[in-house]
């Protein structure tokens, strides 16, 4: 009886450790990693620090306290689970800051900068679940070194292979093609797949840091009611958050298909 009863606590176990496996969303880091890692972070937070120092001078930073705590509070929930798509990650410097401005717009730069815009937060209405899956969803760029490739690609294209070996042999990247490149790891629209794979990571960390992963949903189909008002106005131009982060009719589809696999995380206790 005892064996009998060992036997079944093994299979059990077994069992159990394989549903704990499979748990989750399944995504790609990126292969085109041509540049360090600490180059890329620092050349983000240099960035970074000058898009900050340049709204604080407007003074369009952090002017709204409640709302700066309120995505500091989101974020310090996500953080902790975000070294399950990245090791690195304990070892980032965050930071989360609040920017005034109509720009419907948010980013996670290389290294855990991030940054939200209040024309976000204001025009879609946003619910704390639904800036989660938001914040997740740009620190999964981060987390998949989305930025860091796109650093990579632009430091080839514009140097070349050959060139861009031995700067990089000598240590010598330049300030100003860093720069340029950071630039526009944040402006440029993502591939799709990298796309994809973010929107999987927002919404397994916002699961895990206890946001309904749904909320997702919501946020596309008001960023998409907010884009078709604005060309039905004649406003012209879309949210900005659509020229970096298009938007198609199977995105919303394909985050169901995965909420299957990030719901049992959200409902545990």
């Amino acid at each position: 009886m005892r064996l009998l009863l060992a036997v079944l606590a093994f299979f059990c176990a077994s069992a159990f450790s394989q549903q704990k496996e499979t748990e989750g969303v399944e995504v790609q880091k990126s292969r085109l990693l041509l540049l360090p890692a600490s180059t890329v972070e620092r050349s983000a937070a240099q960035q970074y620090g000058q898009l900050m120092r340049a709204a604080a001078q407007k003074n369009l930073l952090n002017n709204d306290k409640a709302q700066l705590e309120r995505l500091r509070a989101i974020a310090r929930e996500l953080i902790p689970h975000a070294r399950r798509f990245n090791a690195n990650a304990v070892k980032w410097q965050w930071e989360v800051n609040l920017v005034t401005s109509k720009s419907v717009n948010a980013f996670c730069m290389p290294g855990g900068k991030i940054a939200f815009f209040t024309g976000i937060i204001d025009a879609l209405r946003l619910t704390d679940d639904e800036i989660a899956t938001i914040m997740g969803h740009e620190i999964g760029h981060a987390l998949l070194e989305h930025g860091r490739a796109r650093m990579s690609e632009q430091v080839l294209k514009s140097v070349g292979v050959s060139m861009a070996a031995a700067m990089l042999n000598l240590g010598q990247v330049s300030t100003e093609l860093l720069s340029q490149a950071a630039n526009l790891a944040v402006s440029l629209p993502y591939a799709r797949r990298q796309e994809s794979d973010a929107d999987l990571v927002g919404l397994e960390l916002a699961a895990r840091a206890g946001h309904d992963p749904r909320a997702a949903v919501a946020v596309w189909q008001k960023m998409s009611a907010l884009s078709q008002a604005g060309a039905k106005s004649g406003a012209g131009q879309p949210p900005q958050f659509f020229s970096t982060h298009p938007s198609n009719a199977n995105r919303i589809r394909e985050i169901e298909a995965n909420l299957p696999r990030v719901l049992p995380l959200y409902r545990k206790p």
